[in-house]
């Protein structure tokens, strides 16, 4: 049983890898302005013109070749001993497709597993996809792929990750929250959080419909009810009806451009 490392990222310095501690074998999916392959020391660099992390994801999916796969983004740095972890829960759970693993966070709190369970539907809508390592073999059996209208640059700004986790938990994957803490992600910017703002509401309707068209609007409601935090700038009312609005044009195919066009024009 072996790891790999998916990574990626835009714009790819090559420097910047010896600093994220990979020692395992990586596929690094590099989004820029041209279309090229190179090898670097344990690194396969694939280089698209393309945007979207939804592709990238899928990208090095198709590249990959070991067992166990383990997603990362270009803010980590991993702990000496990732590897042996990751691949030592696996072989201590053999039932498992997919773990989720901690991560320091020094820059941004961050919910962190203080317990080895299962993970279900009503506790998996929390992680990010630097935390998740799975088996290939059941991704692929299945044909999982990260969702490309969601995520950074694209249509709407976030939730590949979660819709990945939800498509796992609808094939009957068997998923894992652990303890262990394989690395540190920095989070000093995003390339689509711009605040809880119009947008972020209006998407998270839209990611809300992906999860569940029969109770759509319901969950819309408990995310609201259970993070009023967020409803500084915006009331509860208005971002209801903005998630509603990110559900209605979600199944029309349509994004947040053109629910303010539309709101312009009327």
């Amino acid at each position: 049983m072996k790891l790999e490392v998916l990574l990626s990222v835009m714009n790819l310095n090559k420097k910047d890898l010896d600093k994220m501690n990979i020692t395992s074998n990586c596929v690094v999916i590099n989004q820029c302005d041209k279309e090229d392959y190179e090898e670097y020391k344990n690194f396969k660099i694939y280089s698209y013109n393309e945007r979207g992390v939804a592709h990238s994801r899928n990208k090095a999916l198709e590249k990959a070749s070991e067992e166990i796969i383990l997603f990362c983004d270009d803010d980590v740095v991993y702990n000496h001993d990732y590897e042996a972890i990751v691949l030592n829960e696996f072989k201590n759970h053999p039932k498992a497709d997919m773990i989720f693993f901690n991560l320091y966070s020094p820059n941004r709190k961050i919910k962190n597993n203080n317990r080895n369970r299962r993970v279900r539907i009503y506790n998996a809508l929390r992680y990010g996809t630097y935390t998740i390592a799975v088996r290939r073999k059941s991704l692929v059996k299945h044909n999982i792929k990260f969702n490309t209208l969601f995520g950074a640059n694209v249509i709407y700004g976030s939730g590949e990750d979660t819709l990945l986790i939800v498509d796992s938990l609808k094939n009957k994957l068997k998923l894992y929250a652990n303890t262990n803490y394989i690395g540190t992600v920095h989070q000093l910017k995003s390339s689509w959080f711009k605040g809880y703002n119009e947008k972020y509401f209006f998407d998270k309707g839209a990611l809300f419909c992906a999860i569940n068209k029969k109770i759509k609007y319901l969950l819309c409601l408990q995310y609201l009810i259970s993070h009023r935090e967020l409803l500084v700038d915006i009331k509860l009312k208005e971002a209801y009806r903005l998630m509603i609005n990110g559900c209605k044009y979600y199944l029309s195919g349509k994004g947040y451009d053109e629910f303010i066009k539309h709101k312009m024009e009327v």
